[in-house]
């Protein structure tokens, strides 16, 4: 849908313009094909990603054109010589990877028995990525992969370089013409004897004595895997999967994702005149694992360039407890937080539920150690259901979307299907996390009351003492000495309000003060660190802000270029042509008809049919005598053809002729119309 540029306005309504994707492979009369998962690309503001039901995954390009996709890619899961499972061969799901090294150019793809694979590399054409990024995968192959003792190492890592230098010509230049690049643009290319690999399925990471399934799947979760996320935080790619029966299983990528390609499986290429591949079509099937299993101790020779898909690690099994239906399978949606990635929102039938992760493999080392496991919490951000005993289904959430903004603040809004629209705002990431207790160490008191502590000041003290209430006093109260019964009891009775509001109040302060003064000091460093690092963020911006004055400098100047030549051309005489007159647009129309009439295609037509005649009858004269002898009879089949010849060559003859009647028509007619216009010029 075109928001802006092409609309207009009809009855105080905006009318936007939509086009279909796809239209001739989803939309098609009588086509089974259904659309499982639509995702725009994160790294190209024009491109598409659309899995459907037919295993296809497809990459459209809707700057140009929105019928024809850029890139397909047939996904076979299935190894050949092996029967598996219906389910393992239905697509569910797909996720674009994140911005770390080879996961930018990765699609993963998600199964209904839960199994897990890769493509990688798929880049649309003309998208852009940071030039260090690229900078850091290319020295990566050279690094490990052509300095490996191993041969297919070698081969994999020259195909990934190879790639590279055409996929990114940049990277093959001289040092001095790469300094000043920021962003780099992708071009069309591809292996002409090559097609990408179905990484997987992927497996995770055992200790020994596992069985494959379950090295495949992993936990037995209940029912069939729904929906597939991939989250990047930090170091840590993460993979989530979601099963009807409500559970969450959370795994983290063990090692690094490689481009594979299989040899000799050639894909087809579509290009235009000038020989630039305009798209691609390739079967991607998967390869016969050599090792079924990952172990924890095999050495990094053994993994790296290989071609072997990156193992998991498992992090949890979080069990959201949905409502159960009578047919047990329920629809899950999940999004990751943009202000905080360590959370991860899962919307359900039952409402949204927040899903911190409170232990990454790769982020939470420290000193090369790494802490103990620590299992994600889940908080319910926003609940559906009347009760646990209600016997009514709870009511489904339309729609959820989850906002940040600059200054550090976070929103959920959601959208019901009685067409309300509710907005939350999140916690912060300190208020989230957990109390964790070592056990191996002794509890400090003072550190757990600290843990324990979850306002910095609770909000009695931040609303005041209570209002003191005057005791009720006589007219001449004022007359009443100290001294007296009645003046000790007033001051008795004061004295006392006084020690209950603002003395028992002023010792709630400082006992408060005094108490969260370690964690106020720890938060005021925090903020000091997150200040020092904004400031260096404001310097590099500002170390950057000359060379973006001078770009939009030079864009401004393409602009006023543009904007002159576009003055020039409204100037030309054939901008400003008058418009055709009825009496003219109706004698256009009576030549259009004859258009159509190829008169001199007709003409040869008949020449070819006169010459082919003419070699027949020839040649008939001749064997004449002898097709009498040997075939009796075939005379009068030979005369039925001549006069079937003859007969169509009668009447070629006369569509020509009518055809010319009719241009010598249209000729006199148009002489008569010049003829007229010019005595009506000269009188």
């Amino acid at each position: 849908m075109y928001l802006y540029g092409r609309s207009s306005t009809k009855e105080n309504a905006i009318v936007c313009r939509t086009v279909s994707i796809g239209s001739q492979v989803y939309s098609s009369d009588g086509s089974a094909i259904r659309i499982l998962q639509v995702s725009w690309h994160p790294y190209s503001d024009t491109h598409v990603g659309i899995l459907s039901s037919d295993s296809v995954f497809r990459l459209f390009d809707l700057s140009s054109g929105v019928v024809q996709p850029e890139q397909e890619y047939y996904l076979q899961p299935v190894e050949p010589g092996r029967s598996r499972n219906a389910a393992s061969i239905c697509p569910v799901d797909f996720s674009f990877g994140g911005d770390h090294l080879w996961d930018r150019f990765s699609v993963f793809v998600l199964f209904s028995d839960g199994s897990v694979y890769i493509l990688c590399p798929v880049v649309p054409f003309g998208s852009v990525y940071k030039w260090e990024s690229i900078l850091e995968i290319y020295s990566d192959a050279h690094t490990f992969g052509l300095k490996s003792a191993k041969s297919a190492a070698v081969n994999n890592s020259n195909m990934a370089i190879s790639w590279l230098e055409a996929t990114f010509p940049e990277v093959a230049q001289e040092a001095t013409d790469r300094e000043n690049l920021s962003t780099i643009k992708a071009h069309s290319h591809a292996l002409f004897d090559a097609s990408l690999a179905l990484q997987g399925p992927l497996r995770k990471v055992c200790h020994g004595g596992e069985d494959e399934d379950l090295a495949v799947r992993g936990a037995e979760c209940e029912g069939r895997a729904v929906s597939f996320l991939y989250n990047l935080v930090s170091k840590d790619s993460i993979l989530v999967t979601a099963w009807s029966g409500g559970q969450l299983q959370i795994d983290a990528l063990a090692d690094e994702i490689q481009p594979v390609w299989i040899t000799g499986s050639a894909p087809r290429l579509r290009v235009d005149s000038f020989d630039h591949i305009r798209g691609i079509a390739m079967i991607c099937e998967s390869i016969p694992a050599e090792h079924s299993i990952v172990k924890l101790d095999q050495p990094l020779d053994n993994t790296v360039w290989l071609g072997h898909p990156p193992p998991l690690l498992r992090l949890a099994i979080v069990d959201l407890a949905l409502p159960r239906k009578t047919e047990g399978s329920s629809l899950i949606t999940m999004f990751a937080d943009p202000l905080m990635p360590e959370r991860i929102y899962s919307l359900h039938e039952g409402g949204v539920d927040s899903i911190v992760l409170h232990f990454l493999p790769f982020t939470s080392q420290i000193n090369g150690k790494d802490e103990n496991i620590k299992t994600p919490s889940v908080h319910p951000v926003l609940s559906t259901c009347q009760g646990e005993t209600s016997s009514s289904s709870p009511s489904p959430l339309s729609g959820f979307a989850s906002l940040s903004d600059s200054f550090g603040y976070s929103w959920v809004v959601v959208v019901t299907s009685t067409q309300e629209c509710v907005v939350l705002e999140m916690k912060t990431w300190n208020l989230l996390l957990p109390i964790q207790i070592d056990k191996e160490k002794p509890i400090d008191m003072e550190q757990q009351k600290e843990k324990d502590t979850t306002d910095i000041i609770s909000k009695e003290l931040l609303s005041g003492p209570k209002s003191v209430l005057a005791p009720q006093a006589s007219p001449n109260l004022r007359s009443i000495s100290a001294d007296s019964i009645e003046g000790r009891s007033a001051l008795h009775q004061y004295f006392k309000l006084f020690h209950e509001n603002y003395v028992e109040y002023a010792h709630k302060v400082y006992f408060e003060l005094k108490h969260h003064g370690p964690q106020l000091k720890r938060i005021i460093d925090d903020q000091h660190a997150r200040l020092d690092e904004a400031q260096q963020k404001i310097s590099r911006v500002e170390a950057k802000q000359p060379m973006l004055d001078e770009r939009i400098d030079r864009a401004v100047q393409r602009h006023n270029s543009l904007e002159q030549c576009l003055q020039r051309l409204r100037r030309l005489p054939g901008a400003h042509k008058k418009p055709l007159s009825r009496a003219e647009r109706e004698f256009k129309s009576e030549l259009d008809q004859f258009t159509g009439v190829e008169l001199d295609a007709l003409r040869s037509s008949i020449d070819t049919l006169g010459a082919r005649l003419k070699r027949y009858t020839k040649s008939s004269k001749d064997n004449l005598t002898t097709q009498r002898r040997k075939i009796p009879g075939r005379n009068h089949v030979q005369d039925a053809q001549i006069s079937q010849l003859k007969l169509s060559l009668e009447k070629l003859s006369l569509l020509n002729s009518e055809s010319t009647k009719k241009v010598e028509l249209v000729e006199s007619a148009i002489k008569t119309v010049e003829s007229s216009r010019n005595k009506t010029i000269l009188s």
